[in-house]
């Protein structure tokens, strides 16, 4: 019985094939190399070893011989056990046993089986119809080298020579250069123009909304009698400030609380430490400034003080 054959067949299908009481055929998937020195590319494939230490009967040859030659898994194990007891003793008499797309095994020795696989077969199914690729050396520096070479005894006059006949690339490239800076030229002219019309548009808008507003008429049937309030405006350079405040929130009271004791109390802005000043009154005569100060600093307060500012 040829029994290298059927463990050929099942290697295509599983990593691992007993033969018991023999050993173990495995196979590991390779991935695609190439060969440093004679540049040849090999596919991916299925790498082969022997293990003499798995013995233990799987059931799976002697299943696939049975299924082969149409006869009971009983008889297909006895097949194997002669066929294996066959192997030992040549291996025993230091025969070296070539098994046919798989390789050869023999003794060592220590008494040990030695397996060298054979590469005439892939069992790797995903590369069925890659083959092995030798691919030529790259000789790009070589042609490097020999322009070189000829630049070297050629004379470069031809080089300008070249460029006389073909004035026009010269004029084509500063028709290029030309349409391009005119082109963003234009395109700034178009925005610029753009936004000027814009500009324009909007004065008109608000022009004719403002006479639109001048020349509305409100018309009210039962007009209320009109009303004349005197409203007298503090004014003047001389400002007598009560205090200076952080936070606006307390200038306000501020201001509420003096004008509930009878004075023309307001703000007049913040100084340049950022503090909002509260002044009782503001006058235009000094004088008149002079005596108001004594007198709020007699009855009101005493830390008050005379500021000379413009405030229009």
């Amino acid at each position: 019985m040829q029994l290298e054959t059927y463990i050929s067949d099942l290697l295509y299908r599983y990593e691992c094939v007993t033969v018991p009481e023999f050993g173990a055929f495995l196979s590991q998937r390779v991935s695609a190399t190439v060969h440093e020195t004679t540049n040849a590319f090999y596919p991916p494939k299925k790498r082969l070893s022997f293990n003499e230490q798995i013995q233990t009967n799987d059931g799976l040859l002697a299943r696939y011989i049975a299924d082969v030659e149409k006869i009971p898994f009983e008889a297909a194990t006895e097949k194997i056990a002669k066929r294996v007891k066959s192997l030992k003793s040549n291996l025993t008499e230091g025969e070296t046993l070539s098994l046919e797309n798989i390789g050869d095994l023999k003794l060592n020795s220590e008494g040990k089986i030695e397996f060298n696989p054979s590469y005439h077969l892939n069992y790797l199914t995903n590369a069925f119809g890659l083959s092995q690729l030798v691919s030529p050396a790259v000789t790009r520096e070589v042609y490097k080298e020999e322009v070189d070479a000829i630049e070297k005894v050629i004379p470069l006059t031809i080089t300008p020579e070249k460029r006389k006949t073909r004035p026009y690339l010269k004029y084509a490239a500063i028709a290029l250069i030309a349409l391009t800076i005119s082109g963003l030229v234009s395109g700034n002219n178009y925005i610029n123009e753009i936004e000027s019309q814009n500009q324009i548009a909007q004065e008109e808008a608000n022009t004719q909304l403002e006479t639109k507003i001048q020349e509305a008429t409100f018309i009210i049937s039962n007009p209320l009698p009109a009303a004349t309030l005197n409203v007298s405006k503090q004014s003047g350079n001389y400002h007598i400030v009560a205090g200076a405040f952080r936070m606006e929130e307390n200038c306000d009271k501020k201001v509420t609380q003096l004008k509930e004791q009878g004075f023309k109390a307001r703000k007049i802005g913040a100084n340049k430490y950022g503090l909002h000043q509260v002044a009782y009154s503001s006058f235009t005569d000094r004088n008149e400034a002079l005596r108001e100060l004594n007198s709020i600093r007699k009855s009101n307060n005493e830390a008050a003080w005379l500021l000379v500012k413009n405030l229009d």
